[in-house]
């Protein structure tokens, strides 16, 4: 089409938005365009199926409703572009530019492409949007279908995808810094090594999702579904992620609700809970009572225990980095090689405990804590009560122990270095000739 043909196209379909006569709607389906300026045009409701946009300027066009089916607009500039509701099923949009574009509503899935078989007879390609390496920064893309895009390598910081459709999509290595994704529906999708630090992921659907290696700091996952998400070696530092038990495997939570049942009855009914090396990452059972359970080797990464009951646990080589057992009692727990690294014990109790009889009345034998050769560098132990607990071997390095209680504990080869021990109640220093 030459430049001639392409303007009289422009200025037929401008006079039929108009409803002026001589007007007609731009018929552009498989046209090859490659490279031309179109920037501020208006092609609002244009039929561009299949056709070559490539390296094109099409920057503060407007494009809303129109065809754009299969398009190829590799590497093509649609900076600010007007996109609302249009159709870009199975388009190729690797490396293009849409900082600041409007992409509400706009249909990016993959498509079926109908093409002639053999011996005359037809068939159906499916064609996958490739919008790897795409440039959506500061786009909008509320209420987007993206389900299955490839947007491997994309940059969407600042992007407003609230709501978005994103089932199935890839999104590795992606960019998203700071990226609104409220209530959007990432089931399945691969996230892995993707960049969503600031990102808001209020009430979004991740079940499924692949995390792995994510960077989710200060990241906002309030009300977030994570069933089944792969979060292994996401940084979560600062991540508003809690996890509601109805977020795991209907094993954990039937093993929960039998440990209530048999807490609340005395024993009488239900069963002590066996989560021995359950992934229990991020889960929030914050004033639950879970006291007698067996949590050995369990992944508590980041778990929201605040004020939790897990009297005469066994937590012993669990995974606890990152867990806030503000307030929790933990009295007589078993703790042996736990990872605690970052933990918050602030105001928790970590002592021991009266043993009882079977008539229920205390029998006066002490049962303590026992956290030998637990790693608590850099975990937050304001005002713990941890007095007469096992503490041999423990690593308090850079750990804050204000006003912690440590009277009557075992202290024997325990790290203190460069812990805040200000107004902390210690043992004396333990014989170093006492065998």
């Amino acid at each position: 089409m030459t430049p001639h043909e392409l303007v009289a196209v422009l200025e037929k379909h401008e006079r039929w938005l108009k409803n002026k006569s001589g007007g007609s709607r731009a018929n552009l389906t498989m046209t090859n365009m490659e490279g031309a300026n179109l920037s501020g045009v208006n092609l609002a409701q244009s039929k561009l199926s299949g056709a070559n946009l490539s390296h094109c300027d099409l920057s503060n066009a407007n494009l809303s409703t129109a065809d754009l089916f299969a398009a190829h607009l590799t590497k093509a500039d649609l900076s600010g572009c007007n996109l609302y509701r249009a159709d870009l099923r199975g388009a190729h949009m690797r490396g293009a530019k849409l900082k600041r574009a409007i992409l509400k509503e706009a249909d990016l899935r993959g498509g079926a492409l109908l093409y002639g078989g053999p011996k005359g007879g037809k068939g159906l390609d499916f064609v996958r949007s490739d919008l790897s390496g795409t440039d959506f920064d500061d786009a909008s893309l509320d209420n987007a279908n993206l389900s299955g895009a490839d947007l491997t390598d994309a940059s969407m910081n600042g992007a407003d995808c609230e709501g978005a459709l994103l089932t199935g999509a890839t999104l590795m290595r992606a960019s998203m810094k700071s990226c609104n994704l409220a209530r959007a529906d990432l089931r399945g999708s691969n996230l892995s090594g993707v960049n969503l630090q600031g990102a808001i992921l209020r009430d979004a659907n991740l079940t499924g999702a692949m995390l792995a290696g994510a960077n989710l700091r200060n990241a906002d996952l309030q009300g977030a579904k994570l069933e089944g998400a792969d979060l292994a070696g996401a940084d979560t530092t600062g991540a508003n992620l809690a996890r509601s038990a109805e977020n795991f495997s209907v094993q954990i939570q039937q093993a929960l609700h039998s440990h209530y049942t048999w807490i609340n009855t005395n024993g009488t009914m239900g069963a002590r809970a066996d989560l021995t090396g359950a992934d229990l990452s991020h889960i929030d059972l914050t004033g639950v009572n879970l006291s007698g359970a067996n949590l050995k080797r369990a992944n508590l990464n980041g778990a929201k225990m605040r004020e939790a009951l897990l009297i005469m646990c066994d937590i012993s080589e669990a995974v606890l980095a990152g867990a806030d057992f503000t307030g929790a009692i933990l009295d007589g727990a078993n703790l042996r090689g736990t990872d605690m690294e970052g933990v918050r014990l602030d105001g928790a109790g970590v002592g021991w405990v009266d043993i009882k009889g079977p008539d229920g009345q205390p029998t006066g034998r002490l049962w303590a804590a026992n956290l030998t050769g637990a790693r608590l560098t850099g975990s937050s132990c304001v005002r713990t009560n941890l007095r007469g607990a096992n503490l041999s071997d423990c690593d308090f390095s850079n750990a804050n122990l204000t006003g912690a209680i440590l009277s009557d504990a075992n202290i024997r080869d325990a790290k203190f270095t460069g812990a805040n021990l200000t107004g902390a109640s210690l043992p004396p220093p333990p014989d170093p000739d006492d065998d």
